[in-house]
């Protein structure tokens, strides 16, 4: 069976969904369910029992077959990163940790320096390290040695739509690891993530592009579809490409009118 692993983990769906931006909890819910996506992450932020209004960890916790990956978003440093993690570990009880640090509100972009100590740390401690990273093969090789899960390169910045802008590193990412590489952030259309697949990617995260669309349930099914149909195109081997015409069919006949 065909499964996307990760640690002792396993999960037949390969499309991660985020659970950020939606206009409320009952739309997240229904696009969560929607997507078939097993696992889902949430900011440790939105982990508010008293709050019902502002909490999305016990909504989340009630959808049978999900598995929670908490993520540090908000983190400007790889200390709060930690901090955040062992919080999200001990209200969750998931060894799972997207690990997200981006100090700058402008631009988004991780911090490759905090992001590694932060890794580092928490592989070591035990958790399911899954780094939100910059398309650089050389990090992304240098969180595989310290034992991450995986490595999530991203697409192009988060929240811009701007697609597969990055699709020569994470060529070159996907050729070099050998842990899963997880596209993460920019992507959306479901066309940008079968994409993605058919690149070699072994699953995509996706939250804007079905948070923002204009019946959310509908586009994250239509994501589930286009991420299965990419990866199935991956494993059947896509035909090599050609600098000139080929023809499909003999050029002669062979017989008479």
């Amino acid at each position: 069976m065909d499964v996307l692993k990760l640690g002792s983990y396993t999960f037949s769906s390969r499309l991660i969904l985020g659970t950020g931006k939606f206009s409320n909890s009952r739309v997240m819910l229904e696009a969560v369910r929607a997507s078939g996506a097993q696992l889902v992450t949430v900011a440790l932020r939105r982990f508010n029992r008293q709050q019902a209004e502002d909490d999305l960890f016990g909504p989340l916790s009630s959808i049978e077959g999900i598995t929670l990956m908490p993520n540090t978003s908000g983190a400007s440093t790889a200390a709060e990163a930690v901090r955040a993690a062992h919080i999200a570990r001990e209200l969750s009880g998931s060894p799972f940790i997207k690990v997200e640090i981006h100090p700058n509100p402008q631009h988004l972009m991780p911090d490759p320096i905090e992001t590694y100590e932060a890794a580092r740390i928490l592989a070591k401690e035990g958790f399911l390290v899954m780094p939100y990273i910059a398309a650089d093969p050389v990090l992304a090789k240098r969180l595989e040695e310290v034992g991450c899960a995986s490595v999530m390169p991203l697409g192009s910045a988060i929240g811009s739509g701007q697609g597969l802008a990055t699709s020569e590193m994470l060529t070159i990412i996907i050729r070099e690891s050998t842990i899963p590489v997880i596209v993460d952030a920019g992507l959306r259309s479901p066309s940008e993530a079968a994409h993605a697949m058919e690149m070699g990617c072994k699953a995509v995260l996706v939250n804007s592009a079905v948070a923002a669309a204009g019946n959310p349930a509908v586009m994250a099914e239509a994501f589930a579809e286009a991420v299965a149909a990419g990866r199935k195109a991956f494993m059947a081997g896509l035909m090599e490409k050609s600098g000139s015409a080929v023809a499909t069919s003999p050029l002669t006949f062979l017989g008479s009118y």
